[in-house]
């Protein structure tokens, strides 16, 4: 159980600090400030893209932050 224990532990910190540097830059972790997601297949066409449900589109980490109840620490 400690190995899955450490893997939990690493994915955890993996995305506290991805968050934390998208703060900082003030974009939405979600899509990284695109404002949008495409489905993976597709990603350099035109096709299948829709806005980011963490921040409605906008890109802003403010934004992402309201929608999904984060509080500044």
């Amino acid at each position: 159980m400690g190995l899955f224990q450490s893997i939990s532990a690493w994915n955890t910190a993996r995305q506290e600090k991805h968050i934390a540097l998208m703060q900082d830059k003030g974009l939405c972790p979600d899509c990284r400030g695109r404002g949008y997601n495409s489905y993976a297949p597709y990603e350099y066409s035109y096709t299948n893209v829709y806005d980011c449900q963490g921040c409605n589109g906008s890109g802003s980490y403010v934004d992402w932050a309201e929608t999904t109840s984060q509080t500044d620490s």
